[in-house]
């Protein structure tokens, strides 16, 4: 078995642990291993499955924001690449969720390559998700306000892979269309 694949499939035991109690906020309540895996195959699918690291990143772009995983335990477990990439698309949780999104819009131009492509993932999920089970209470105004937020952030994340910004084009059409 290769570096690699043990890399990933650690990655995605761990990821599915970490997050077996969480459900999206969609109407379905999908297990939130989903959009985990989703941000992973989109980040596969795009770079041809190339980058081994990116892809873990992306089963556990969430456990330091979302569950008690420590940046030590993901250095431990997936090596110091990983832990690194995952803290650096980590929010911090201390600050008002406003401030948190401000942040993302002013801070993801500076950031690394792959955490660029792992924002457009995240986020492409997201509106996926959006069109398909939208968050249970939100207004259509929230949801426009969303949708206007991830445009934003993923705009500094531009130029670095094409298929990857196509897919969040269309999921991005898409959540226009169905809002309106």
């Amino acid at each position: 078995m290769s570096a690699d694949v043990l890399l990933l499939a650690r990655a995605a035991d761990y990821a599915a642990r970490q997050h077996i109690a969480q459900r999206r906020k969609g109407e379905r309540a999908e297990p939130y291993i989903n959009h985990l895996t989703e941000v992973a195959a989109l980040l596969a699918e795009a770079t041809g499955g190339t980058d081994a690291t990116l892809l873990a990143g992306g089963l556990l772009h969430d456990t330091l924001e979302d569950t008690d995983s420590t940046y030590e335990d993901l250095a431990e477990r997936f090596g110091p690449e990983v832990a690194a990439l995952v803290a650096e698309v980590t929010d911090d949780k201390s600050l008002p969720k406003d401030e948190r999104k401000r942040l993302q819009i002013e801070k993801t131009a500076g950031k690394s390559r792959r955490a660029k492509l792992l924002k457009i993932a995240d986020k492409t999920s997201n509106l996926r998700s959006m069109v398909n089970s939208p968050p249970a209470g939100w207004t259509e105004a929230r949801l426009r306000d969303y949708v206007v937020w991830a445009e934003q952030v993923v705009r500094s994340c531009r130029g670095l892979n094409a298929a990857l910004e196509s897919a969040f084009d269309a999921a991005y059409a898409d959540a226009k269309r169905h809002l309106g």
